[in-house]
């Protein structure tokens, strides 16, 4: 998967990374999010084969592959490499932001790593949206979009995501090491619980000094 999760308990250290600071600006970058999320989903390439498919050029594409290596989310294949072709692994396979003061820390950041994550997942829903027509009828009926209009506070939204991610638990998860029965293929399940801007965005919780009382850091989890 891409990038940013959040489960209901402690992250895995065998498949999991959790952001620090260092990471959250290494990923503060579009084309870093698409390269470790390819790697995680397609499995080892080369800068070459990945800038084919992202449109870009193998110089910068390996440049960004040497950055993400050098915070610690992708690895030199070296069973596959030679002196000619470098190839490279992703080191996990899931991201968790759970450091919210992190979005007070590196706030230019943690709205890079945001808006990357963001069009990632916009990226990912056109894609299907591109092959529908040529699913299978089961999978045409699995197809889902939908969005409620709820009001809630900030803690009410938290308990919301907190469920949600319980819920998708529950569920296998994409990892190669696991078995998966005939006819399973990869789903992305996208979840957000956002303010709705078009109801006019959330005031701080300030006081009348103007001090954070909220006892949160921003971001998400």
């Amino acid at each position: 998967m891409t990038e940013e999760k959040r489960w209901p308990h402690s992250p895995d250290p065998q498949t999991d990374v959790v952001l620090d600071a260092r990471g959250l600006r290494a990923m503060a970058h579009p084309v870093r999010v698409q390269l470790v999320g390819l790697l995680r989903r397609l499995g080892p390439s080369t800068a070459t084969r990945l800038a084919e498919r992202m449109g870009l050029t193998s110089g910068a594409t390996s440049y960004h592959l040497r950055q993400l290596a050098a915070a610690g989310f992708v690895t030199e294949d070296t069973e596959r490499g030679n002196a000619r072709e470098r190839w490279w692994k992703a080191v996990h396979q899931n991201t968790v932001w759970s450091d919210r003061d992190l979005a007070e820390q590196e706030p230019e950041a943690a709205i890079g790593f945001l808006r990357s994550v963001v069009a990632a997942n916009a990226l990912t829903t056109q894609r299907a949206l591109n092959g529908f027509d040529a699913m299978s009828r089961s999978w045409r009926h699995a197809f889902e979009f939908s969005d409620w209009a709820l009001r809630l506070t900030p803690e009410e939204s938290r308990e919301l995501g907190e469920e949600l991610a319980a819920v998708v638990a529950r569920y296998r998860r994409d990892d190669a090491r696991e078995e998966a029965p005939e006819g399973a293929e990869r789903v992305a399940v996208v979840l957000q619980v956002l303010p709705d801007p078009a109801g006019g965005l959330p005031a701080e919780d300030t006081d009348e000094a103007g001090r954070d009382d909220s006892g949160e850091g921003g971001g998400q989890r």
